[in-house]
């Protein structure tokens, strides 16, 4: 079975991390702990269970605010009231592991989490800005395109919600 875990990182070998992105790269091994300390987002990894000490993905959850003209007319409607979404900052696999389904499985491990947030402190959609190659992965599970912001993506709660019914 596998599970995700907050950053712990006097556990984990970050500096060994590499998914391809040196931003992503960086992120993990710099500043993930960093902005969790300061509260400003929260990181997940997904260890290797043969090598507990080696990442295979991770993720980062934050709040962002909603642009609601870049929303389609309908849901401006929704959610005129609305100033807030989930965020999933960054996610990324480790290129030793690509290839194998974890950034399926991180993604929908990203979105129970978020889901399960907005339970409590309810927002109504989730955003992605999505690096270049991966609109397409995304758009493979629901996101769509903001208007005019080509690679900013958002989904509803409600669809995620109705996704895992």
């Amino acid at each position: 079975m596998m599970n995700t875990v907050l950053l712990d990182k006097n556990r984990l070998d970050r500096k060994h991390f590499n998914c391809g992105i040196e931003p992503l790269n960086n992120y993990l091994k710099l500043m993930a702990s960093q902005q969790a300390k300061k509260d400003n987002s929260r990181t997940f990894v997904l260890e290797d269970h043969n090598d507990n000490s080696r990442i295979i993905g991770f993720y980062t959850l934050t709040m962002v605010p909603i642009v609601l003209t870049a929303l389609p007319d309908k849901l401006q409607k929704k959610h005129s009231s609305s100033t807030s979404a989930g965020l999933i900052a960054r996610l990324a696999v480790d290129k030793r592991y690509h290839g194998r389904g974890f950034g399926e499985w991180l993604l929908i491990d990203a979105l129970r989490k978020l889901v399960a947030a907005s339970d409590t402190v309810a927002f109504p959609l989730v955003v992605v800005d999505a690096k270049d190659g991966a609109k397409q992965f995304y758009q493979r599970f629901g996101f769509q395109a903001f208007q005019h912001a080509e690679h900013k993506l958002f989904i509803s709660i409600a669809d995620v919600r109705a996704s895992f019914s």
